[in-house]
C-alpha cells in the first residue's frame, strides 16, 4: 500500500499542489490527466524529491517520510524505492546503454557488478535492446532510449513507477513500442502513476484515472467511469477535446 496524504506544493506564492491525497494498491496504474499547468509533472518530481513540497506525507509499506522534514538518509531511501522515467529520456551521452542501466543498481543499490551487469542485460532483453547494449545513447532513436529509461527504472525494482509524459518527446511512429513496454510493465503488476495526454493509451493501460485541475482531484475512478461516465462538468469539457483519439 502507498499513500499520499496532504501533498502541497507553491510556486512563487501560487499553489500548484492543494492538499493532495491518493492511496495506491500494489500493482494498480494510476494515470493522472488534466491541461498543462494543473499540477501533474510537480505532483510526480514531489514524490521523488525532484521537487521540494511544502507539506505532506508518503507511506510506502513500512517506510514513512514527511515531505517538510526529510532527512538525506530518508530522501535516498526514497528514491531508492520509486523510479523516475523522464520526457527528456536522461541518460547518460558517454555511457552505454548497458551503462546506464548498471548505474543506479551498483552507485545506490550497492550491488557488485557482475550483479549488476546480470540484472541490467536483463532488462534490456525485456525492452528489446540487446543487440543495442554497447552502443552510446547517440546511436539510438528517441524510442530506443526511453525504452532504455524504463529499463533503468525497473532494474531497480521499485516499489512505485513514476512516469512522466514518457512519450511526448517522441516522434509518432515511436510512441507505441514505448506504450508496449509500458503495458508490459502494468501486466507483470508493477506498479505506477503515469502522467501522458494520450488519451486512448491511458484507457487500456489505467487501472485508475485521475483528473487534476489547479492542483486539485475534480475526480477519479476507472477509465471507464472517467472516460464514459463522467460526473464533473469540467472532466467532460476536457475530454471532450480527445473525442478523436
Amino acid at each position: 500500500m502507498i499513500k499520499i496524504s496532504n501533498l502541497s506544493k507553491h510556486f512563487s506564492g501560487e499553489k500548484v499542489l492543494d492538499h493532495l491525497n491518493l492511496e495506491i494498491e500494489e500493482g494498480e496504474v494510476i494515470a493522472l490527466i488534466g491541461a498543462s499547468g494543473a499540477g501533474k509533472s510537480t505532483f510526480l518530481r514531489s514524490i521523488n524529491f525532484l521537487e521540494e513540497a511544502d507539506e505532506g506525507q508518503l507511506q510506502i509499506n513500512d517506510f514513512k517520510i514527511d515531505f517538510a522534514n526529510a532527512s538525506k538518509q530518508e530522501i535516498l531511501e526514497l528514491r531508492r524505492k520509486t523510479g523516475l522515467v523522464f520526457q527528456q529520456f536522461n541518460l547518460f551521452e558517454r555511457r552505454t546503454v548497458l551503462e546506464n542501466v548498471m548505474e543506479g543498481l551498483i552507485q545506490v543499490k550497492k550491488i557488485p557488478k557482475a550483479e549488476a551487469i546480470k540484472i541490467a542485460e536483463a532488462e534490456i532483453e525485456k525492452v528489446g535492446l540487446t543487440d543495442r547494449k554497447d552502443y552510446y545513447p547517440k546511436f539510438l532513436s528517441g524510442g530506443q532510449k526511453q525504452r532504455v529509461g524504463i529499463a533503468r527504472a525497473l532494474a531497480m525494482e521499485p516499489d512505485l513507477l513514476l512516469l512522466d509524459e514518457p512519450t511526448s518527446a517522441l516522434d509518432p511512429e515511436l510512441v507505441s513500442e514505448v506504450q508496449e513496454v509500458i503495458l508490459m510493465a502494468a501486466k507483470k503488476k508493477q506498479t505506477m502513476v503515469l502522467v501522458s495526454h494520450e488519451m486512448s493509451f491511458v484507457y487500456s493501460v489505467a487501472t485508475k484515472v485521475i483528473f487534476l485541475e489547479h492542483g486539485k482531484i475534480v475526480e477519479s475512478g476507472t477509465p471507464d467511469e472517467v472516460f464514459n461516465h463522467p460526473k464533473q462538468a469540467r472532466t467532460r469539457e476536457f475530454l471532450s477535446h480527445f473525442s478523436n483519439q
